[in-house]
């Protein structure tokens, strides 16, 4: 069914109130008046062909020192981590972390291999002798 037979008789067309609709109001002027909310309106429609998109930023995944300070033992159990004598080498990577934060201290002498560190994780790791 066409939208002119369903409407037929109704008055308002599916407008509302019979008030409503009335004058140039209802489409923003006449002529080129309102121009401004019709090339809203228009931007809106087009609003995916144009513009700039932002390039999506990686979610960096960290640790602090404190954290693996105190899952080293754990690590160690289950083999993810190695240890050569009294240091223990740990890649940050193959645990599924990208950046080493230095919150914390630092128990054991690690030695880590990581895509990034923060400055104080550098100075307390070389502190500690890793």
């Amino acid at each position: 069914m066409s939208k002119k037979k369903k409407y037929r008789g109704s008055g308002t067309h599916g407008g509302g109130s019979k008030k409503k609709r009335r004058g140039a109001g209802s489409r923003g002027g006449r002529g080129r008046s309102g121009e401004k909310h019709k090339k809203l309106k228009y931007m809106k429609e087009r609003n995916e062909e144009k513009g700039f998109t932002r390039p999506e930023e990686k979610d960096v995944k960290t640790i602090n020192l404190k954290e693996l300070d105190s899952r080293i033992n754990k690590l160690l159990e289950e083999g993810k981590v190695e240890s050569e004598g009294e240091e223990i080498k740990v890649n940050l990577s193959e645990l599924g972390y990208d950046k080493l934060l230095g919150s914390g201290k630092i128990s054991e002498t690690l030695i880590v291999e990581a895509e990034n560190f923060s400055e104080k994780a550098k100075e307390k790791l070389e502190e500690s002798g890793g």
